[in-house]
């Protein structure tokens, strides 16, 4: 076997006594009182900087990476681009041998206009705010646990990348390049979302994500008076909308989400725009909806008798759980119960940086953050204690990777 279950020797109960909670609940408290909504790019900068110090405490170089360049489709079918913020880089050591990758996500999904900008205590112990759970206090984790993994001879032998981007809540489109970059090689990594369950459950296996835009320009003409010289624009999108959720099936949830388009009543629309999402849960279902997507937009181009521009595709690959990355779940599962945690896991339709990371066939854990709940609402909320939790867990899993065996 790759590792043994033990119980913690004195090195790890040492590092374990390094772990500050109040360091960490200061920070997330700090961290959170900041709107980093995925659009809010000041708010993003002062993000990165508030990181860029915190993580300057490691022995390694702090960068701040320039996005990748980024378009979408504006409601009158037009590509733009769209502005997004900073990601930060921690690199360790990037000369060792075994080298490790620990990401996570200062964007939350709360605009800087949003009412949800405060926090709350609702008992001692749970703590409701804007990206507490979702993920400024599985930041605070990752921070705390290199820097009580730093304090062991072990660390010396290893190598590890940190790297929190600015656009996880969107897709990571202008970050994917440097997940890609960054976990090439690695040994194994670890990604900070909050628990899958407030229990502390784990995300398992991931179905994949993509999201598509369908730009339809047809030929307006005048309702009453010669119809028949128009094409319909919003009447094709309706009869994508219902071609493409017959498409459907149990490997291939798809959610057609929008129609944007259309004019006045006496017109016959000449645009419209169609927005949905597909989850594919394993890559054979992704190949066979790009085929099938691409005979439907021919057929529908070809019977309504105008033009169809596609936009987007797959930004999340499915996340199938294989022999090497089931180890990694038992050690972590093993390294919880030896500090009395005790951790399960469970496959989830949601999707985050984790699936990127695995398509680099790199094993990883994708839900190492604190535990707490109702995120992406106004009602999210970090169970405080979970902070040293975790950050123990980490330091411990970190430094049992840093000296195990391969297989």
């Amino acid at each position: 076997m790759w590792f043994v279950m033990q119980p913690l020797s004195q090195i790890e109960r040492d590092l374990t006594a390094k772990i500050d909670q109040q360091r960490m609940l200061s920070r997330t408290q700090d961290w959170a009182a900041i709107n980093s909504g995925t659009g809010n790019l000041d708010g993003l900068a002062r993000m990165a900087q508030e990181l860029a110090d915190a993580f300057s405490a490691l022995p390694g170089e702090v960068t701040l990476r320039d996005p990748a360049p980024v378009t979408v489709v504006d409601a009158e079918g037009h590509e733009v681009e769209k502005p997004h913020g900073q990601h930060l880089v921690c690199s360790v050591r990037p000369e060792a041998e075994r080298r490790f990758l620990l990401t996570g996500h200062m964007d939350t999904v709360f605009p800087v206009d949003h009412p949800f900008q405060s926090l709350e205590w609702l008992d001692d112990e749970t703590l409701n705010g804007p990206g507490t759970a979702d993920m400024k206090g599985g930041i605070a984790v990752i921070a705390e646990a290199l820097m009580a993994l730093e304090n062991s001879q072990a660390a010396a032998g290893i190598g590890y990348d940190v790297m929190i981007n600015s656009d996880e809540e969107t897709g990571s489109l202008a970050s994917a390049a440097l997940i890609d970059e960054l976990a090439r090689g690695k040994f194994a990594a670890l990604t900070y979302e909050p628990s899958a369950l407030p229990d502390g459950t784990l995300a398992h296996a991931r179905g994949g994500s993509g999201n598509y835009t369908l730009t339809f320009t047809g030929k307006s003409a005048h309702a009453g008076r010669n119809p028949q010289d128009g094409r319909n624009a919003v009447v094709a999108a309706a009869d994508c909308a219902v071609r493409l959720k017959a498409m459907q099936h149990a490997e291939l949830p798809i959610n057609p989400a929008k129609i944007e388009g259309g004019a006045a009543n006496n017109v016959v629309p000449d645009h419209a725009v169609l927005r949905f999402n597909i989850r594919p849960k394993t890559t054979q279902a992704e190949e066979d909806f790009e085929r099938n997507l691409n005979a439907l937009i021919a057929m529908l181009s070809s019977e309504h008798d105008l033009q169809i521009a596609l936009h987007g595709g797959i930004s999340r690959p499915p996340k199938p759980v294989d022999a090497k990355a089931q180890k990694l779940f038992d050690l972590v599962r093993d390294t919880g119960a030896a500090l009395g945690q005790t951790i399960g896991w469970q496959a989830t339709g949601g999707v985050c940086d984790g699936n990127n990371i695995a398509a680099n066939h790199v094993p990883v854990v994708d839900t190492m953050g604190v535990r707490g709940g109702k995120i992406h609402s106004p009602h999210e909320f970090m169970i405080a204690p979970s902070l040293t939790e975790r950050a123990q867990l980490s330091a411990i899993v970190l430094h049992r990777l840093a000296t195990g065996d391969m297989l």
